[in-house]
C-alpha cells in the first residue's frame, strides 16, 4: 500500500499544474471535483479522478508537471494519459483497464527475460493479475451516482 502523503503530494502537484495553465477557473473546477484515487509507486500509475466535463482540462494540465517534490528532493518525471473512463466512467472501470495494461506489460517484460527463474517470475505475476480484489468495490461504485469520471495516468 501507498503513504497517504503521496496520494497529497501528488494531489497538490496536480492542482498547481492545473492552476498555472487554467488560472482561477481551473482551481475551483479542481476544487469541487478532483482527487487521487490511486497511486502505485511501483508502477508509476496513478488514477486520477474528475467530473466528466473537466477531465480535458485536468489532461492538459499534465504536461505541465515536470518534477514531484518533497522534502527539498525533486523527481523527474513525465505524465501522460493511458486511459479516460467511458459513459459510466467508474473506479471499477478503471481498474479493469489497469489489470489488462499491466497484463500486457508483464508479456512485454517476459520477452526480455535472461533467465528461467526471470521467466517463471514474470509468470506468476502475469496469473496473479485479477480483479478478485476488487469485486467487492464494485457494489460501492455502482451505488454511486455522482458524474465522476476517471483518467489513469502514468508518470515515467
Amino acid at each position: 500500500f501507498c503513504d497517504p502523503s503521496r496520494y497529497l503530494l501528488c494531489e497538490h502537484t496536480l492542482r498547481a499544474a492545473v492552476s498555472r495553465a487554467h488560472g482561477d477557473y481551473g482551481s475551483a473546477l479542481f476544487n469541487i471535483g478532483v482527487m487521487v484515487k490511486y497511486l502505485n509507486a511501483h508502477t508509476g500509475v496513478v488514477l486520477i479522478r474528475s467530473r466528466k466535463k473537466h477531465y480535458r482540462l485536468i489532461w492538459s494540465a499534465l504536461s505541465f508537471i515536470t518534477c514531484l517534490e518533497n522534502r527539498g528532493q525533486k523527481v523527474q518525471c513525465f505524465l501522460s494519459c493511458l486511459h479516460v473512463g467511458g459513459k459510466r466512467g467508474s473506479v471499477l472501470t478503471c481498474q479493469k483497464f489497469l489489470v489488462k495494461y499491466n497484463r500486457q506489460q508483464l508479456h512485454r517484460m517476459l520477452l526480455d527475460c535472461r533467465t528461467d527463474a526471470e521467466k517463471q517470475e514474470v509468470r506468476r505475476a502475469i496469473l496473479s493479475c485479477s480483479l478478485s480484489n476488487v469485486r467487492e468495490e464494485e457494489a460501492d461504485e455502482d451505488g454511486s451516482d455522482d458524474d465522476g469520471d476517471e483518467e489513469t495516468q502514468n508518470p515515467s
